[in-house]
This record gives structure tokens, sequence and C-alpha cells, in this order.
């Protein structure tokens, strides 16, 4: 699955900006000057994000929260279930299934984490474009009405595949990975009118040729630890048959 993220101010807004110059009328509705750097960030955590719709750039709460939850409490509780959207069920799933017709939308990042389950142990990975751009990662999106207080908020999912053999090696518990679009998709990815096929197509695995991955320091399974930081995407090499501690 993909519960963990890298979105930087430098490469996000880069890329955000560059699509803002080739795509006319597209307005932003955030300030990167208030966004902050997030080099390690948990879909746990709920966090703003910047997500490209039809037509606007806006910040978007990870984690979708369908338009029947009525209140705050179950909101919450709503959003910890929906942080992914499997591609191969999303159009039967009632969180799910009216969004993928014509509420989809793009989360940038630099890159994502993954855990690889070696003998007794837990090895996380750092998985990041090979070409040292960015990731433009299909999802969904909902903006929820809390029925009590009027408040509005969007929210989004990220959309996950089965695994290329990339993929496959790291994930190897479950075998997934978020949907990656390529540069030249993102226009009818978000084109509410775009046909259901053309959609259908879309949501398949990336091609591992265009992505790079190395394992990083153990400080990325906990929780409770800072790890928001450049250094934690740093390489750190492994022996899969030491015997140890989980998290050692």
């Amino acid at each position: 699955m993909c519960f963990t993220i890298s979105v930087t101010t430098e490469k996000a807004e880069k890329a955000i900006v560059d699509y803002l110059n080739t795509n006319a009328g597209v307005q932003m509705h955030f300030d990167f000057d208030d966004f902050g750097e997030k080099h390690l960030v948990s879909g746990f955590s709920h966090p703003e994000l910047p997500i490209v719709k039809q037509g606007s750039i806006e910040l978007g709460e990870w984690g979708l929260v369908p338009s029947f939850v009525v209140k705050e409490d179950q909101a919450r509780d709503m959003q910890n279930k929906t942080l992914n959207a499997r591609a191969d069920t999303i159009r039967e799933r009632k969180s799910y299934k009216d969004a993928i017709v014509s509420q989809r939308c793009v989360l940038v990042v630099d890159g994502f984490f993954e855990w690889r389950h070696a003998t007794n142990q837990k090895i996380p990975y750092y998985i990041y474009p090979n070409d040292g751009t960015v990731f433009y990662l299909g999802c969904i999106y909902n903006t929820w009405t809390d029925k009590e207080t009027g408040e509005m908020k969007d929210t989004f999912s990220i959309i996950t595949t089965e695994a290329n053999s990339m993929m496959e090696f790291i994930h190897n518990s479950k075998k997934r990975m978020p949907l990656i679009l390529s540069k030249n998709d993102i226009k009818a990815w978000i084109n509410p009118e775009s046909s259901i096929d053309n959609v259908n197509q879309l949501m398949r695995p990336f091609n591992e040729t265009q992505m790079s991955a190395h394992s990083i320091s153990k400080v990325a399974s906990y929780a409770n630890k800072n790890r928001n930081y450049p250094e934690i995407k740093d390489a750190v090499e492994y022996n899969e048959t030491t015997q140890g501690d989980l998290f050692a």
C-alpha cells in the first residue's frame, strides 16, 4: 500500500509551477510559503497536500471522506480507512465508486516509502523517480461537508495498483504500489469527461525503468520519532539474513 510519502517544497513547487505555465486558466489556491517541508509524512497524520484537479490546484487532506458521512468524529475514523483505494475494486466500494467517475485528481510527490519483509526484520525503502523530478500519483477526491457545522474540506485517497517487478521485490508482503501517472496522462486523468475505458487503462503499474529505490534507516519505521528531515532518505545497507529485532 502507500501510507508514507515525501513532498518537499522545491520539487513540488517546480512541478506545479510548470503545470500552471503549460495549462492556461488553472487557479492555485494555496501558498507554498505556508506549506512546510515534508521529507517523510504519514497518511495517518492526515496532512494537507497539493492536489491537481480540473482547473485548480488545492490543498487536500489525505484520507477521503465520502458524502454519506455525517459527523466530524465519523469522518476522522473513516479517513484512517481511506488513505488508499484499490484500483481493482474502486468501482465497487461505496466510499469510492462515485469519486472515480468524475472526481479524480493528482498528488505531486518527490517519492514514497515502503517496507520489505526480510528474515526477522522489516527494511524501509525510499522509492523515487530516477530522473530526479516528481511522481504524479493518481487519486480520487471528495469535498466533504460536516452536516452539523457546515464546514467543508477537500479530502483524497491515493489509488493503488498491482506492483511492478521492482515493487514486488520491495513490497513483498502485499505486492502493491501507488498509481503513478506519466506527465502526459494528467490531463486525461483529471478530466471528468474521460471515458470509463480510458480511466481504466490508466490504472496500471508504472514502468519500473523510470523508478529508483534504496534502503534507508530504520528510524523511518518509528512513528513516535522525528522522521521529517532530509537525511531520512539517505541510503543504508542491510544484510537481510541477519537475525534480530523486527525494527533493530
